[in-house]
């Protein structure tokens, strides 16, 4: 009987891989630097190991396609905190990956303790990629008016003007500081930890690789159910917030940042301290009556529909999602900036006989393929593909990343995005349509356009880009 290992990829591969290799599990090919989704251990050859993005570890284990794995203790609470099943089973702290669950509050908030924010009479809005730890931290406060904000990340950038509370994972309180936010509570604290599917536990024989763990160093523990530990602020903040009736933008992070920076740069923009260290998450934009945050790109089609931003450059394939699951949301294109060009691509293994979508459905159709499991970010974009193209029954598969991890025994298809393919060519993987391709886009949204206060400034700024479009 095969057993099945699901590892980390990210801050906590390097520390992983340095338990295992102590253990004793004989991983050549699973370090920081290693690009591999399916390491191989040199000690038990029938073990199939498999890399996953940390958000993507308990849920795997939860659904009981893997029976072993290695999760931050925050990522675990977070599914456990809301579904309380009994398919994970907490085996055993492993000591290493330290990270701790904080409230912050921004540094220009007045709410600077637990106890402001239970006297607040408002809603209370709390901004996290944590968002069933955050709705558990306002339900233990007993807070009646509260609004929990999913984000990809970025999450420091969102109080005060769009959030009051942000839950986020750092080292310390000093981390929190660093980006503008004061620590008001600590909500949990923990390693990184072996988790198991129940019924692996109860039906499988997993002795021999339970005792390598058991052998090796244990951890600290953790807190195991959320708490609520109060931290008295350290010093007082200079207040200085987004002025009212400014022209608010939205710049990303991560990947499309150096094409965004050249942009403005080539159109005449000025900005300090968008690429320069140490970072922020408002940098400084030298145009009269306009102010900037730096947010995932994934969340600005969203924050600017609602009217947190009246502005935004993200990616087409990020707008497009949104649209495809709100049709009358009040966003739209503005321009199409040209750089940061992509695809987004259907994809399966290679070893699946099918080059194109048409023989995907033939294959569903004929019952080879039962249920059509699809992994992807892009979520809407996903059931689009396959209502549009008839596949069904097919189910989406949510994913944080490293989608390339889940073909062929997690997913059938991927719907993912690429530049040149070579990355799914080394993971043996194989485009079979092109759904669409994807640019930088400016987005705004659409009361912002028609705001008879922002408008000059606005088409004064839309205008400003136009011309960076026609420059050498």
């Amino acid at each position: 009987m095969t057993l099945k290992l699901a590892l980390p990829k990210g801050w906590l591969q390097s520390n992983t891989a340095a338990f295992l290799e102590k253990a004793g599990f004989g991983y050549a090919d699973y370090h920081e630097k290693s690009r591999s989704y399916r390491p191989k251990s040199d000690r038990f050859k029938d073990l199939f190991t498999k890399v996953f993005h940390e958000k993507d570890l308990a849920i795997q284990v939860a659904i009981g396609n893997y029976d072993l794995a290695i999760c931050g203790f925050d990522w675990i609470q977070e599914l456990l905190v809301k579904y309380h099943g009994d398919a994970i089973v907490r085996v055993r702290d492993l000591g290493y990956g330290r990270r701790n669950l904080y409230v912050g509050t921004s540094r220009f908030s007045d709410l600077r303790s637990v106890e402001d924010v239970k006297s607040h009479t408002g809603t209370i809005r709390i901004v996290s990629e944590y968002p069933n730890l955050a709705e558990a931290f306002a339900l233990k406060l007993r807070l009646r008016r509260f609004k929990v904000l999913p984000v990809w990340g970025a999450t420091d950038a969102y109080p005060p003007e769009h959030a009051d509370l942000a839950v986020v994972s750092a080292s310390s309180p000093d981390d929190l500081i660093e980006k503008n936010l004061i620590p008001i509570a600590k909500l949990l604290a923990g390693n990184a930890w072996l988790i198991a599917n129940r019924a692996s536990l109860e039906q499988k024989d997993l002795s021999s690789m339970l005792e390598l763990f058991y052998k090796t160093d244990p951890g600290r523990g953790s807190e195991a159910e959320l708490s609520i530990s109060e931290i008295e602020p350290e010093e007082e903040f200079e207040s200085s917030v987004f002025e009212d009736g400014v022209v608010t933008l939205a710049l990303a992070d991560g990947h499309q940042q150096s094409h965004t920076s050249k942009f403005m740069k080539t159109a005449g923009l000025r900005i300090k301290g968008y690429r320069q260290p140490p970072p922020t998450r408002r940098p400084r934009l030298l145009f009269d009556g306009a102010q900037v945050k730096v947010i995932r790109p994934q969340d600005m089609p969203l924050q600017v529909a609602n009217g947190n931003f009246d502005l935004a450059i993200t990616g087409r394939d990020w707008l497009s999602d949104q649209m495809y699951q709100f049709p009358s949301s009040p966003v739209e294109e503005l321009i199409d900036l040209g750089f940061g060009r992509v695809r987004i691509v259907a994809v399966v293994h290679n070893d699946l006989p099918v080059e194109n979508t048409n023989d995907l459905r033939h294959l569903l159709i004929s019952g080879q393929i039962p249920v059509l499991r699809i992994a992807t970010e892009y979520t809407n974009i996903a059931d689009k593909y396959a209502r549009d193209n008839h596949l069904s029954p097919y189910k989406v598969i949510p994913s944080w990343g490293a989608t390339e991890a889940f073909l062929p025994e997690d997913a059938d298809v991927l719907i993912e995005n690429t530049e040149t393919g070579a990355t799914l060519a080394k993971n043996k993987l194989k485009i079979i349509e092109t759904i669409m391709e994807s640019t930088g886009c400016l987005i705004g949204n659409s009361n912002s356009l028609a705001d008879p206060d922002k408008k000059e400034r606005i088409d004064t700024l839309v205008g400003t880009f136009k011309k960076g479009l026609t420059s050498d």
